[in-house]
């Protein structure tokens, strides 16, 4: 595997260097309304609008994982509070029962009293005690109901506040989602007003960039410390390995905006099901991911660890070695294997950073075309849907 990843990153960088060319710029109208724009404006309008559409779809990701955590949250309180009304209702049947006793005299007569009258003390006694114990729970039988009654109270005010919390909660993800199907319609609009010729110029373009963004970032030497070239490949915990074949299994599956599968994925619905699967539970979104994950140094990367990318951490790929990893890219695309350098490199994180690496590493078998599939969406079958 490494050195046909590898060639395929150099092959990458060389047809960049021989397409470098300007593209003829075309007649799309812009905001403006102006016309004649270059296929890097396009490309750049076309890369922003799937970065924000991806950014809000990690809102989107976040605000359905809060939902549902409040939802257990109303769901939880809900019976405490069911419980705690059966139990004020109970206190109030024991009160009723001693408030009727005491109407009809049963239990009126001072316990002192009886003894003096009593023919025998002893019994007397007796029936003083049990007297002491009936009043002792009535008294109980009040507190009870005071105590459940304020707890009662309690817990009726703060399942109310949870409850107005998962209705804010509902209508800002219906927000999200609005908003993440605003912007893949103007992807869809701009992508309908170019011609088949003018899709495989931006195709080709983007590409090259990308070609030239790995290439970059392997001259720098940020995954090795030495220039124009990738780490060795480390081999993984085992936790990382069963992630990093998950993913791979999930090769030629369709992008699609807040799914984590089986059928489909986004960028951290394929990250955190593929290190579920291995066994570890991880942060649903790339923000937390990258906020809540231990940070692990690129130059020491293993295979299984977590790539994230952009300024806001709003894109996440699972490494695969060689300078190479496996994503879910966006709208139109399928699960792919891509350069690290697809998109500007945030940082790298490690689910298991105290797990120690595996013997007998194999590097998984990746399926047919894995390299093959633009990062881009674009083309007649790669609309993007909402």
């Amino acid at each position: 595997m490494s050195g046909r990843l590898l060639r395929w990153v150099g092959t990458g960088a060389a047809v960049g260097a021989l397409l470098a060319p300007a593209y003829p710029a075309y007649a799309v109208p812009g905001p403006d309304g102006a016309g004649e724009r270059p296929v890097s404006d396009l490309l750049t309008d076309l890369q922003e609008l799937y970065r924000k559409a991806e950014e809000s779809t990690e809102t989107y990701n976040a605000t359905a994982e809060k939902l549902k955590e409040q939802r257990a949250e109303v769901k939880r309180l809900n019976g405490h509070l069911a419980r705690a009304r059966t139990s004020v209702r109970d206190s109030r049947g024991a009160a009723g029962r001693f408030a009727r006793q005491q109407y009809q005299g049963r239990t009126n007569i001072s316990p002192y009293v009886r003894l003096l009258l009593a023919r025998n003390p002893q019994q007397a006694l007796d029936q003083g005690r049990v007297i002491g114990r009936a009043s002792a729970e009535r008294a109980a039988t009040v507190d009870r109901l005071v105590g459940g009654e304020k707890k009662a109270a309690d817990l009726a005010s703060e399942a109310k506040k949870a409850l107005e919390t998962q209705l804010a909660l509902a209508a800002r993800q219906k927000e999200a989602r609005d908003t993440v199907k605003g912007q893949l319609k103007e992807v869809e609009e701009l992508l309908a007003s170019l011609s088949a010729e003018q899709l495989e110029d931006l195709a080709r373009a983007e590409q090259e960039g990308m070609a030239e963004s790995q290439r970059k970032f392997l001259k720098s030497g940020s995954l090795s410390g030495s220039p124009g070239s990738a780490a060795p490949t480390r081999p993984p915990s085992r936790r990382g390995d069963k992630a990093l074949s998950y993913a791979v299994r999930q090769i030629g599956k369709p992008y699609k905006w807040g799914a984590e599968g089986p059928r489909a994925f986004d960028c951290s619905g394929l990250t955190s099901q593929a290190w579920a699967k291995a066994g570890k539970e991880i942060p649903r979104t790339s923000q937390e991911q990258w906020a809540q994950l231990r940070r692990v140094s690129l130059r020491k990367l293993r295979p299984g660890d977590l790539i994230v990318y952009f300024p806001k951490a709003t894109h996440v790929a699972l490494y695969l070695g060689d300078g190479m990893v496996i994503q879910a890219p966006r709208p139109g695309a399928k699960v792919k294997v891509s350069p690290i350098a697809a998109n500007p490199v945030r940082g790298a994180v490690r689910p298991d950073p105290s797990a120690k690496p595996m013997k007998g590493y194999e590097p998984p078998k990746l399926p047919r075309g894995a390299l093959k599939g633009g990062d881009t969406g674009y083309g007649a079958a790669g609309a993007p849907r909402g």
